[in-house]
C-alpha cells in the first residue's frame, strides 16, 4: 500500500465544503469529513492511501458485468 501526505490550510467555509488550499491551489472538502473544531488557519494533512484490494474488487465486478 502506497501513502501519501498533503499538509493544507483551513482557508475558509463554504456551505457543506471546507476550502483548503496547498500551494496557491484549492481543494473543497465536505465539512462532514474533518474534526469538529476546525477554524479558519487551522492544518490539516490529507492522508492518501491506494486500495489495492478495492481495485482488485472493481476489476472482478467489471469482468462479471461485461461477460
Amino acid at each position: 500500500m502506497t501513502i501519501n501526505e498533503l499538509s493544507t490550510v483551513v482557508d475558509r467555509f463554504e456551505g457543506d465544503y471546507v476550502v483548503l488550499t496547498h500551494h496557491g491551489e484549492e481543494i473543497l472538502w465536505p465539512k462532514d469529513r474533518v474534526p469538529n473544531g476546525i477554524k479558519e488557519g487551522d492544518v490539516l494533512v490529507l492522508i492518501a492511501k491506494r486500495d489495492d484490494d478495492a481495485r482488485k474488487d472493481r476489476e472482478e465486478l467489471a469482468k462479471t458485468v461485461i461477460n
